[in-house]
């Protein structure tokens, strides 16, 4: 028989092994001081509206998100609840979907999902382990500036997409996603990007590059700090964010900044 561990992993134990045993209900939402309660599922929610498909379909309480192959977030099933059929239905209305679309069925889903023992059992690939990290707004519209200022657009600009430069060969899909969710801002500033998106008290911050030979000098801090400041006009008063989970360089500029993780997820495919 299988247990599936609070990290979502899965593993093998003996029956014969077993002396007793209970299902053991989702953790209650974990939360930072200054950050509002919310659970896996919902802050998902929140995340997906900020980097939106340009393409989506419902599946019961999963949705479907197609962007033309650009990030496996917008081209990923989102399993944020019961998708109304057996789990091998779901799972052949995934692939049929993403088939159609000439891409790879991926799903997307909290570590927590009480689906990742069944995509273990089916062998569905695990990939790209992520961090979802969140933070108290306040401190963070109070980061030091630099000397350069940095601009604030609704749109991206050529110079931001260059810096940005994860596009390829896809970017018309790349600028209607980025470009989309509730409230978009572009940072720039000489050496630096970055990214944010207000969903009422949330906002999300992203795509903050630096140029190497820009790097340490405060460029990072400075362009989140002005999203932070325009993010708190709007009203937003929670900042989160999404790090690979083997980034250690990102995390630790983001545990200095004061988030913490909240919740993981990670992506799972059929095996080829």
């Amino acid at each position: 028989m299988n247990i599936t561990r609070r990290d979502g992993m899965t593993v093998p134990i003996a029956e014969s092994a077993l002396v007793a045993g209970k299902v053991v209900p989702p953790a209650p939402p974990r939360r930072a001081a200054g950050v509002p309660a919310v659970s896996d599922g919902d802050l998902e929610a929140v995340a997906s509206r900020a980097w939106p498909a340009t393409e989506t379909a419902a599946l019961g309480g999963w949705t479907l998100r197609a962007a033309g192959g650009f990030t496996r977030r917008a081209n990923s099933a989102l399993a944020n609840g019961d998708p109304g059929m057996p789990l091998d239905d779901a799972l052949a209305a995934v692939v049929r979907w993403y088939g159609e679309r000439g891409t790879t069925p991926y799903v997307q889903l909290p570590d927590s999902s009480p689906f990742a023992a069944g995509l273990d059992a089916r062998g569905w690939v695990r990939e790209a382990d992520t961090l979802v990290r969140t933070a108290p707004l306040a401190p963070l519209t109070r980061l030091p500036r630099t000397a350069a200022e940095v601009a604030l657009s609704r749109t991206p600009d050529a110079g931001w997409l260059a810096a940005y430069h994860r596009t390829g060969d896809l970017a018309e899909a790349a600028l209607r996603v980025v470009s989309g969710g509730p409230s978009v801002w572009f940072a720039s500033t000489p050496g630096a990007i970055g990214r944010a998106v207000v969903d009422g008290r949330w906002v999300l911050f992203g795509a903050v590059e630096v140029i190497p030979e820009r790097r340490r000098q405060g460029l990072a801090t400075a362009v989140m700090g002005a999203l932070a400041r325009r993010a708190a006009e709007e009203g937003a008063t929670a900042a989160y964010l999404q790090v690979e989970a083997d980034n250690d360089a990102a995390r630790r500029l983001y545990d200095g900044l004061g988030f913490t993780d909240h919740h993981g997820y990670h992506y799972r495919r059929p095996a080829a």
